[in-house]
């Protein structure tokens, strides 16, 4: 696995980080909302981003109207390696269950003999 792919699990391993990008598929976002929505400090809301902005997960951004406010949106980028990655282990359990029900077919087959 990649550094990249090994950050991204990293980051998506926490229930209230996934719960943010839940949020953030509905759309960009203040922190603050995010932690109103998510009932968790302030603080806390900034550990969570800081974690999901260096795997690159979510972006930050000025708002143009507040210098002072920041807005966090998703990035796809980071959900392409991970998507092929699930994709591999998908395919490798469906190949071992497909071998398995083979398995089991053909033994059933030899005691109805």
């Amino acid at each position: 696995m990649s550094e990249d792919l090994d950050q991204t699990l990293a980051a998506l391993a926490d229930p209230t980080r996934r719960a943010i990008v839940g949020l953030l598929r509905q759309g960009p976002r203040r922190s603050g909302e995010l932690a109103d929505a998510l009932e968790t400090s302030r603080p806390a809301m900034s550990r969570h981003l800081r974690v999901l902005r260096r795997s690159r997960l979510v972006a930050e951004r000025i708002m143009e109207d507040d210098a002072r406010g920041r807005v966090y949106e998703l990035r796809p980028e980071p959900f392409g390696p991970l998507r092929e990655w699930l994709d591999e282990v998908e395919s490798f359990w469906q190949d071992q269950l497909g071998a398995f029900k083979a398995h089991a077919e053909r033994g059933r087959g030899k005691r109805e003999r």
